[in-house]
């Protein structure tokens, strides 16, 4: 279910192809295309390693496939999202969680926007195969310290897999519910992490906002029939980070390895390969560190007619921020969402068309923001 789907501001853009006379016109679709503002998640980093803060709107410049869109919303941190034309609150640094209703009533468009965008919804996908048999209590005891740790997070969901994806904690606010969810896990069976992984992002994608899937993998795939370029994209496309903890015996597959890293640079987030368990601590340690100095950057696409894949670049404007760098996702595809049951039963009210939502831009398939009659 969509959190707020009102509040989500979008457009639509119609699509008009001659087909037929009489009754065969009226009963001919409309193709519908719903574009919503599109948000992005920017680490920026200098030749250390350490994170930049303080920088404002007027620093990026985002273009998607060459063409340049305009800040609608900016973040830094945890702090409540503004427009660039709007003073940003003051007294609020970056790391530092806020009241999202402070100086905005209910009905305010700001207060919307911080409602989309404040904060983060984590999604925790555990490795319970039986490659986690030798270390699964030291990975537990890590996992849980994480969840405990994402004070600034929204909410967490709390997801293991094997062969199979089990939801043992769906998201939520009430993290004692998922560490019960955590320490309930046991070790068995074959690991299909793509195929896992891939069904926890479209579980993600239904919400607005942030959100965040990490994944504790023990091992590589041995049971997927979906191949990891399609979960890559489908990340892409949903606008959903993905931070993969690996152990050292996915370490030791040069395939396994290669995917985790490719995976995560794509969608902007990061790849650890942990030795000890120690390491694991470090590792969710540093995606803690990270939600909290993410930029939140958002944008309406200008017209732009390929259909296709998008490709999003991210700058720093000015001689002085060309020693730092950027980490985002890189673009996302325009994919038609499948005609759902709900769309059927409103045919008689609205009229016979297609309705196709955008993955990652604030909607979902079952729940198109924009339903006008033709």
């Amino acid at each position: 279910m969509l959190r707020n789907p009102i509040l989500s501001l979008g457009f639509v853009l119609p699509l008009f192809v001659p087909y037929g006379t009489g009754v065969e016109a009226q009963e001919r679709p409309d193709l519908h295309v719903v574009v919503n503002m599109v948000q992005l998640n920017v680490a920026v980093t200098d030749k250390k390693g350490n994170y930049v803060t303080g920088l404002r709107p007027k620093d990026f410049a985002i273009l998607e496939d060459g063409i340049t869109e305009k800040v609608a919303t900016f973040a830094e941190g945890n702090e409540p999202a503004h427009s660039p034309t709007e003073p940003a609150e003051p007294e609020r640094s970056a790391g530092q969680s806020g009241d999202l209703t402070k100086g905005s009533a209910a009905g305010d468009p700001l207060h919307a926007l911080d409602a989309l965008i404040a904060g983060a919804d984590v999604f925790v996908l555990f490795d319970t195969s039986n490659y986690m048999y030798r270390d699964f209590v030291f990975a537990q005891d890590a996992i849980a310290e994480f969840v405990r740790s994402l004070e600034t997070a929204d909410k967490i969901a709390f997801y293991s897999y094997s062969r199979d994806l089990s939801r043992a904690a769906i998201l939520t606010s009430d993290r004692s519910q998922v560490l019960r969810a955590v320490r309930s896990r046991v070790a068995g069976d074959e690991a299909a992490l793509y195929n896992t992984l891939l069904l926890t992002l479209k579980d993600a994608a239904q919400y607005t906002g942030r959100k965040v899937v990490v994944v504790f993998s023990n091992g590589p795939d041995n049971s997927s029939v979906v191949p990891p370029e399609d979960v890559a994209e489908f990340a892409q496309s949903a606008g959903v980070s993905i931070y993969m903890i690996s152990t050292r015996e996915a370490k030791l597959e040069p395939v396994s390895t290669a995917v985790f890293e490719r995976m995560t640079a794509a969608t902007g987030g990061k790849a650890y390969f942990a030795k000890s368990w120690r390491d694991e601590k470090r590792a969710f340690a540093s995606i803690r560190d990270d939600l909290a100095h993410l930029y939140s950057l958002s944008y309406y696409p200008k017209p732009n007619p390929n259909s296709g894949w998008r490709a999003i670049t991210v700058k720093l404007l000015g001689d002085h921020m060309k020693k730092y760098k950027l980490r985002t996702r890189n673009g996302y595809r325009l994919q038609p969402s499948r005609f759902s049951s709900d769309l059927k039963t409103r045919r008689s009210e609205f009229g016979s068309r297609l309705v196709f939502p955008l993955p990652g831009l604030g909607t979902s398939p079952s729940q198109p923001l924009s339903m006008t009659a033709p």
